[in-house]
């Protein structure tokens, strides 16, 4: 069982470190929270709130290209229950510069909307709370 104090981060590539990394402090309301430059060929960018335990982390592996995502099923979902919060978050994604678009699973346009960013990733903004 992993400890209930762990930090969750996501990490992923990308060949717009900086373009990414930007899009999501808009979009998200994020920080940065660390970053690195030419550790062993790697830059990145680790981004979050300080006080909740997950974090996304950016990397671009200098001189390799990654390309677009493998699929449009890869979703960082957010729940967000009240409803204006909900519909400003959508503002400021689209603000930020994220497509809306057509998710791919059509579970997520019941209460939801999908967003893409440049590399063809992912995030919902869910209108509604999750439940266990």
């Amino acid at each position: 069982m992993i400890h209930f104090n762990t930090v969750m981060r996501v990490a992923r590539p990308t060949d717009n470190l900086k373009a990414i990394a930007q899009m999501y402090l808009d979009g998200l309301g994020f920080e940065v929270l660390g970053q690195f430059e030419n550790h062993e060929g790697f830059d990145g960018i680790i981004i979050g709130h300080k006080q909740h335990a997950c974090h996304l982390e950016f990397t671009h592996h200098q001189d390799v290209l990654v390309g677009k995502a493998p699929s449009q099923e890869h979703l960082l979902v957010f729940y967000l229950a009240d409803l204006s919060l909900w519909q400003s978050a959508c503002h400021q994604m689209e603000t930020a510069g994220f497509q809306s678009v057509t998710p791919y699973n059509p579970y997520w346009a019941i209460a939801g909307k999908t967003y893409e960013d440049l590399d063809g990733y992912r995030i919902v903004l869910q209108n509604g709370s999750w439940k266990v």
